[in-house]
Formats: C-alpha cells, sequence, structure tokens
C-alpha cells in the first residue's frame, strides 16, 4: 500500500512542528497527569479504564488443561477510552522519533524539501513496522499459530483471546488513529489529505474488521506479512536516499510484494472458503460473537480481494512510473557523453589531426615545412 502512500510535508518552522517539538520536549508530562489520576480514588477508576486492558475473564485451572489459571480478554465499548489513551502516547513517541533520530539525521544528509518529507514518512513507519513485525511474530510462535494453520479458523469464533493478542489490536488501532492529527501536525497539503484519509482508512476499517469479527487469529497473520513486506520498502527506500545507487532492495521487495499479495489470498479463501464454510456453527449470534455466515464470509473475502487489487494496481503504476523515469534519463545520459566525447574530438582533431589522433607528422606536417623554407 504504501509504495504511493506519504505521509505528508514537512513541517518546519510550523505551528503544528512547534506543538509536536513541545510534545517531545515535555514527555513525561502525560504519564505524570495520569500518576495524579491515580492517587485520587475518584478518578483512578476513570485513570484505569484508559492505561489498563477491559473485558477479562479468568479460565481456572483444571487437571487436563492447565496447572494455572490463565486471564483472557474480549472486546467492548470501554476499549475506546484505551484506544484514545494510547493514541496520545502514539503521538509523543512519534514526536520524539522525530526530533532526536530523523530531524539530526535530515540535519546532517541535507536532504531536499521532497527528500525531507519522504525520508520522515519511512523512517517513522519502518519503525512502527519492525516493531510490529517482531511482536506479531513472537506472538505467532507463543500460539502456535504458524505450526498449525487450522487454528485461523478452528473453533471459531475467537472470542477469547490472550493479553498480548489484544493489546497487540488496541495499539495497533491507536497507531492509525494517530495518523490523523500527524497529517495537521505535518502540515499536510490540501491535495495529498484525501489519498492519506484513504491510506489511513484502509488499515483500520481491516484492523477493526478483523477485531470487531473475532478474526483476530487471521488478521495477525495477514498484519505480520503485509508489514514485513512493507518494512523491506521503507528501509530500502532509507538506503536509496542515502545513496541512489542502492537498488537491490527495491527489486527484492517487489518479488515479496507479489508473493505476499498471492499468500493473503491463499490464506482468505483457505479460512473462508474451507475452513468456516465447514464450520458446524453457521449461525449469525451477536450474544456469542459468531458471524459465520454465507454473506459475512463473501463479504470479508471480497473486501480483502478488493484491497489486494488496489494495492497492486498502485504497485504495478509505482513500477512503470520508475521504468519511465530510468528509460528517459538513460537517452539523455547517453547523449550527453557523446555530446562531450564529440567536442573533445574536434579540439583533437584541430590540433592533432584527423579523428584526434597523432599522426606521425603531426608536428612536422608539408604546411610546417614550407612556412619554415619561406
Amino acid at each position: 500500500m504504501s509504495a504511493d502512500g506519504t505521509v505528508g510535508e514537512g513541517c518546519q518552522h510550523s505551528a503544528g512542528c512547534t506543538l509536536r517539538l513541545r510534545l517531545s520536549r515535555d514527555h513525561n508530562e502525560p504519564e505524570f497527569i495520569a500518576l495524579l489520576f491515580f492517587l485520587f480514588q475518584i478518578t483512578a477508576k476513570a485513570a484505569v479504564i484508559f492505561v489498563t486492558l477491559q473485558y477479562n475473564v479468568t479460565i481456572p485451572a483444571t487437571e487436563e488443561q492447565s496447572a494455572e489459571t490463565i486471564s483472557l480478554y474480549h472486546y467492548g465499548i470501554k476499549d475506546l477510552a484505551t484506544i484514545f489513551f494510547y493514541m496520545l502516547v502514539a503521538i509523543i513517541i512519534h514526536a520524539i522519533i522525530q526530533e532526536y533520530i530523523l530531524d539530526k539525521i535530515n540535519r546532517k544528509m541535507h536532504f531536499s524539501k521532497t527528500k525531507h518529507s519522504k525520508f520522515n514518512e519511512s523512517g517513522q513507519l519502518s519503525a512502527f513496522y519492525l516493531f510490529s513485525c517482531v511482536w506479531g511474530t513472537s506472538i505467532l510462535v507463543s500460539e502456535n499459530y504458524i505450526s498449525d494453520p487450522t487454528s485461523l479458523w478452528r473453533d471459531y469464533p475467537h472470542t477469547l483471546i490472550p493479553f498480548q493478542m489484544k493489546f497487540f489490536y488496541i495499539l495497533q488501532l491507536a497507531y492509525w488513529f494517530h495518523a490523523f492529527p500527524e497529517l495537521y501536525f505535518q502540515k499536510t497539503k490540501k491535495e495529498d489529505i484525501f489519498r492519506q484519509i484513504v491510506y489511513i482508512g484502509l488499515y483500520l476499517f481491516h484492523i477493526a474488521g478483523a477485531y470487531l469479527l473475532n478474526l483476530t487469529h487471521l488478521g495477525l497473520v495477514l498484519l505480520v506479512l503485509h508489514y514485513f513486506v512493507e518494512f523491506l520498502f521503507h528501509i530500502s527506500r532509507l538506503f536509496y536516499f542515502s545513496d541512489e545507487r542502492y537498488q537491490k532492495g527495491f527489486s527484492l521487495w517487489a518479488v515479496l510484494f507479489v508473493l505476499g499479495r498471492l499468500l493473503t489470498l491463499i490464506l482468505s479463501v483457505l479460512t473462508f472458503g474451507f475452513g468456516l464454510a465447514r464450520a458446524e456453527d453457521q449461525q449469525l449470534n451477536f450474544s456469542t460473537g459468531n458471524f459465520n455466515i454465507l454473506a459475512v464470509r463473501i463479504s470479508v473475502l471480497a473486501s480483502i480481494c478488493m484491497a489486494q487489487a488496489f494495492m497492486m494496481w498502485k504497485f504495478i503504476n509505482f513500477q512503470l512510473r520508475r521504468w519511465r523515469e530510468h528509460s528517459s534519463s538513460q537517452p539523455q545520459s547517453v547523449k550527453k557523453k557523446f555530446v562531450s566525447a564529440k567536442g573533445k574530438s574536434s579540439r583533437k582533431e584541430r590540433e592533432n589531426g584527423i579523428n584526434g589522433t597523432v599522426t606521425s607528422n603531426g608536428a612536422d606536417s608539408p604546411r610546417s615545412r614550407k612556412d619554415k623554407s619561406s
């Protein structure tokens, strides 16, 4: 998705950046304010809703399953307060990374305005994608989702999820919600705002859909797969800005991008077309969180397919534009070399003879002998 997606232009000496710099310098203030809320009994209950995860269910230990009690979670309306709090945390972390890491690199590299904006975008997103990939992979390994692909649809609906799984989804939603105020902080151009809203909205729509429809297992696998490919793109672009001769990362990203789209479609078809389609309980039930009906399966699968088609369309346009730029710049460079070579040869012709070669009698030509004799 981010082959063309940009987060916006740089905003030096703007009111938005001033606010972000102030947030980054005073990033301990929100934690101090939250601590004050915990000190008073009246506000402690409200503060807990914002900071900690809600709707936990304790499953007692049994001799057959486990020797310890297990705490699982489901979702509810109070999750909006938690998402809002961590959205503010994401804004602060965004400002800290921008000021203490990216701005220092920008001052050393002396990028142009366009490269400055794209470098900031890739720096922020590569950090987020790397963090999400590592965390998501650890959840997949600990929950044995990779070793057992049938866990993507087995025992659906997945209404009860472990702590790490719920916290992962909360932070994902919080991060992409924080991208909306960042449009203001970065002073995004008016003509780019709509594209950015679509870019952010696609993430929120699919992540929230997987969370609300209890498709967290499949959503986690697809997110980790997608984030890994996007991380490779943005890290390659960072290396490209430091050295424009670097192109190998983009070639590897292009191959993995296509493979990632195919693998996403395969897993989606297996889950909705075979796994959930053969489940015994296929009745809509809001109380149990079961959305396994034909209309929902077709709608979700169509949404995933349309998203993959949209990304492939953007990818193809991106590759065609790069090919046109490369092909247009190549004849110009060849032409410049030809003109320069022609200019050099003409000067040598005047000095040394034909085609710039030094002849054996170049220094003692018949005309020179004639002039000397006269």
